[in-house]
């Protein structure tokens, strides 16, 4: 038998994929459903797992919104606002160093708080 020819196989590097943060979303979400792992999506998707594990932590991070999936163990980030007025503060603030005592009112301010203590440690 005789060679005819040969065939040549060029190995070309694939082109950059980019996937949008709204398929990142929805692979990310399909991870939160129990007894669903990480390497399980990636493969199905095409991804490397590491890639969908960093889009995981930026979900945890909330920079980037995860799709509902059915059976999915997540709830989105909540903003909860805080009031404008502080708390209503009552008692006193003792600062006891070495021999020195100083009496404070339990609503003066931390930063006041943190001079004094450095102020009675240089003293003390």
């Amino acid at each position: 038998m005789e060679a005819v020819g040969f065939v040549e196989l060029l190995a070309v590097p694939a082109a950059k994929r980019r996937w949008s943060d709204e398929a990142k979303g929805r692979m990310v979400a399909e991870t939160l459903v129990p007894g669903v792992t990480v390497n399980e999506v990636a493969r199905r998707h095409g991804v490397k797992a590491n890639h969908l594990s960093s889009w995981r932590t930026l979900a945890r991070m909330g920079k980037l919104v995860v799709s509902e999936v059915a059976g999915a163990e997540f709830t989105a980030p909540v903003v909860v606002t805080q009031t404008s007025e502080p708390p209503i503060v009552t008692g006193t603030i003792d600062l006891v160093i070495g021999s020195v005592m100083v009496g404070l009112d339990a609503a003066t301010p931390a930063a006041r708080v943190a001079e004094l203590v450095i102020a009675l440690r240089v003293c003390a």
